[in-house]
């Protein structure tokens, strides 16, 4: 029998924390996934879908020992943000949302920024990629502010899709 030990840890960042996805998170990432604005990041989703993220994400940590986390603001989740490597995927992408409400208050910013340092530090996840999608102008100016270049374009999950290249860090201890 295969044994998981593994630890998802808290991530301070600005006014947010990242963290753990929980079951009870299920919710606002369900109503996130119900609507148009999640059409950059795989949706609209039926709400099973949404739970099916949950654990998902969850066996992401769980195989991989990185993943994404919950965005936390004032102990309400906001979004996500961290690290996404599937299976046929030819490398690591930093990715983000940011739910309903919560847009155009730098939040994605320190998520984006605490993510990636942690990647470089614990994870060796250094000068990964986003995915955009080219109509998703949010994210693109994101991604320039966080000093990533565009790389290419493609098509990636059957969609045309520009890919952004973070810039390597010097690791820190």
């Amino acid at each position: 029998m295969t044994q998981f030990a593994f630890e998802i840890p808290t991530i301070k960042a600005g006014d947010v924390s990242l963290r753990a996805i929980q079951e009870n998170d299920l919710e606002p990432l369900a109503a996130f996934y119900a609507t148009e604005r999640s059409m950059f990041v795989g949706g609209p989703l039926p709400r099973v879908d949404a739970w099916r993220m949950i654990s998902g994400n969850i066996g992401h940590w769980a195989l991989r020992g990185y993943g994404m986390w919950v965005i936390d603001m004032d102990r309400q989740p906001v979004g996500m943000c961290g690290f996404i490597f599937r299976e046929g995927w030819d490398e690591p992408e930093l990715g983000w949302q940011v739910w309903n409400g919560f847009e155009a208050r730098g939040i994605a910013f320190q998520s984006a920024s605490a993510a990636r340092d942690q990647g470089v530090r614990a994870y060796g996840l250094n000068g990964v990629i986003s995915y955009i999608d080219p109509r998703n102008s949010r994210s693109i100016k994101l991604a320039e502010r966080l000093g990533a270049l565009f790389e290419r374009e493609t098509v990636f999950m059957g969609k045309p899709c520009h890919v952004y290249r973070h810039p390597q860090q010097e690791e820190c201890a």
